[in-house]
């Protein structure tokens, strides 16, 4: 009998939650991109007008690796690893500097009232969604889930 966590149903659970997750912190930067600049230009780590830029590609990106883990289209999943990673180096600066401002991970705050997420806890959260990326490897090389290949379904029909 398969173990609940190599089954079909976890591999779908785990590529559906982490490609939500992606996709609607997406839509929620897009939303407002102008205070995604400002959170990205705190890290003083590019200039204001690539603050704005990335403002917009990073959003686009996340929205269109969420999209292609939720259909289980092959690349999405190692996008979403790098995204990650990437992420979390940035956090880990953020730490370094001792800045204690909010991630911006989904959006930016209402308020100067709402509970801000500082480095540390976004971290955390991203340790959480790497082991579920870890975990859809794994179930990817003991069981039989392959990601569909969108590129070959392209040129067959060409």
């Amino acid at each position: 009998m398969k173990s609940f966590f190599a089954s079909q149903a976890a591999y779908i659970f785990l590529r559906v939650l982490i490609g939500g997750l992606f996709v609607y912190a997406g839509v929620l930067k897009l939303s407002n991109p102008y205070d995604f600049a400002i959170t990205i230009n705190m890290y003083g780590l590019v200039t204001w007008r690539m603050s704005t830029a990335i403002s917009y590609i990073i959003p686009c990106i996340e929205i269109m690796s969420g999209l292609g883990l939720i259909l289980n289209v092959r690349g999405a999943l190692a996008l979403v690893v790098a995204q990650l990673l990437g992420f979390m180096a940035v956090l880990l600066y953020a730490l370094h500097i001792g800045l204690d401002a909010d991630c911006g991970c989904f959006g930016t705050p209402r308020t100067t009232d709402s509970v801000s997420v500082g480095p540390l806890e976004a971290i955390i959260r991203d340790v959480g969604m790497l082991t579920a990326c870890a975990t859809m490897y794994w179930q990817r090389k003991t069981g039989s889930h392959t990601p569909r290949s969108v590129v070959h379904k392209i040129l067959r029909k060409a």
